[in-house]
């Protein structure tokens, strides 16, 4: 309603009315028109088809996978081996079971077996990395709703943005065409000798500003536009873009104190649990290196068969089964430092996450706050260009009629109506400001839109 007001009040200052002139609030002169897009239409289509959200899922099932990876070293290995082995001096195709048993001497001898291999202690080293790689793939998933949540403010601000940029670009249009309709007024009245011709060249010098302005904000509403279908994932054939919205419905968002607002942010914000969880994982990876320095156990066992397969001496069977079972343990007794160096970059690690940690913890509190004073200073500032508005059409009014009735300069005429231009376009940024600032404080608190 409040656009249907200024462009009223536009009209009732021309002291003519402007035959076969249109102004349509929701056409946009620059733009070819194919769908009309709403803001939730525009999220949805971002969410489904922006690459980097799209690459943050992959990054998110990557996680889950290496997870997988760490919990399957806890679990039996089974593997079948095979070998063919020649040997310089001739070799026993078995070992002797008893005394006095038969063998067969080969040179070259090929074996098969199954193999079954169970971790039985590592130090705390496999628990950890299971534990280190789940927390991993939470860090994962907190960074994919953090980057979707990112991509919704972002869509927020551009289409906002972009119904601003329309409206400014139709104040200048209607301006220019005010300009014009002046100009002829004044070209009547220097013919009768009524009006200086320096007024007629101070008029086509402010037509002139408002032309370039106004290819200015139509060059500006052409890159805003492709940013949004850049966001939205779309092709260089699906860019003609036409948005629905309006900038002046009052969107209620509730405003907590900044203690309660950094509370609730530090709660439900994705990136910080994301960095928390990423912490907590680095914690389990200084324990992982810590386990180099103990010993590991594993069971081991294996089922197969033997033969020779070359010339072969002695009696016996050619070809036989052979089997074993036992433990395994190995003692690290000199690692040339490394274990120690892997516990101290570890260590380091942990120490720079715990100081991203505390960076993020003051980037929310910095966030929270520059929401609220946006969100404040926004609604002031609409207010005040509320009344401004009203001022400038009136006094563009009076200064109109003062300038035809002799009694006005065409310099306080055209400043009258550069000041109510000015007033238009700033509202409308405003708006969007306003806006932008709202969804800003959704995504520094966390909130799911």
């Amino acid at each position: 309603m409040r656009a249907l007001l200024i462009i009223f009040l536009n009209v009732f200052v021309l002291s003519q009315p402007i035959p076969g002139f249109t102004f349509d609030l929701k056409s946009d002169s620059s733009d070819s028109i194919s769908s009309l897009l709403t803001l939730e239409e525009a999220i949805r289509t971002a969410l489904a088809n922006n690459p980097d959200l799209a690459a943050a899922k992959w990054d998110a099932v990557a996680a889950q996978a290496r997870r997988n990876q760490a919990a399957g070293e806890r679990l039996p290995r089974l593997s079948m081996v095979d070998g063919y082995a020649h040997h310089v001096d001739v070799q026993r195709l078995l070992p002797v079971r008893q005394p006095g048993d038969p063998s067969i001497l080969s040179r070259d001898i090929v074996s098969g077996d199954l193999v079954i291999s169970l971790p039985l202690f590592t130090g705390g080293r496999l628990v950890n990395q299971v534990r280190a790689a789940e927390l991993l793939r939470q860090a994962a998933e907190h960074r994919l709703a953090h980057t979707s949540k990112e991509l919704v403010f972002n869509v927020s601000s551009v289409f906002f943005s972009i119904l601003a940029q329309r409206h400014v670009i139709e104040s200048l249009e209607f301006s220019q065409h005010t300009l014009e309709e002046h100009l002829k007024r004044v070209e009547a009245l220097v013919e009768a000798q009524k009006a200086a011709r320096v007024d007629l060249m101070r008029t086509e010098v402010r037509l002139a500003d408002v032309s370039q302005r106004l290819v200015q904000e139509r060059n500006v509403a052409a890159i805003q536009r492709r940013a949004l279908a850049n966001l939205l994932g779309m092709t260089e054939h699906d860019r003609q873009l036409s948005l629905q919205g309006d900038l002046e419905s009052e969107e209620k968002v509730m405003i907590p104190d900044s203690e309660t607002a950094l509370e609730m942010a530090l709660a439900a914000r994705d990136d910080y649990l994301s960095a928390r969880s990423a912490l907590e994982a680095q914690s389990r990876n200084v324990d992982v290196a810590k386990a180099g320095h103990w010993p590991t156990i594993a069971l081991q066992g294996a089922y197969g068969a033997r033969w020779a397969a070359g010339p072969k001496s002695g009696s016996g069977k050619s070809l036989d089964d052979i089997g074993r079972v036992g433990l395994a343990i190995e003692l690290p007794l000199f690692e040339g430092g490394k274990v120690d160096a892997r516990v101290q970059e570890e260590s380091a690690d942990y120490s720079a996450a715990l100081e991203r940690l505390r960076k993020i913890e003051l980037q929310v509190r910095y966030e929270v706050e520059a929401a609220q004073l946006n969100i404040s200073s926004a609604r002031e500032r609409s207010a005040a260009i509320q009344k401004a508005i009203d001022q400038a059409g009136e006094s563009l009014r009076i200064e109109q009629q003062k300038y035809e009735l002799g009694k006005g300069a065409i310099v306080d005429v055209l400043d009258a109506q550069a000041a109510l231009l000015e007033s238009q376009t700033n509202y409308f940024r405003v708006l969007a400001e306003l806006h932008t600032a709202k969804a800003q404080f959704r995504l520094a608190t966390g909130e799911e839109r």
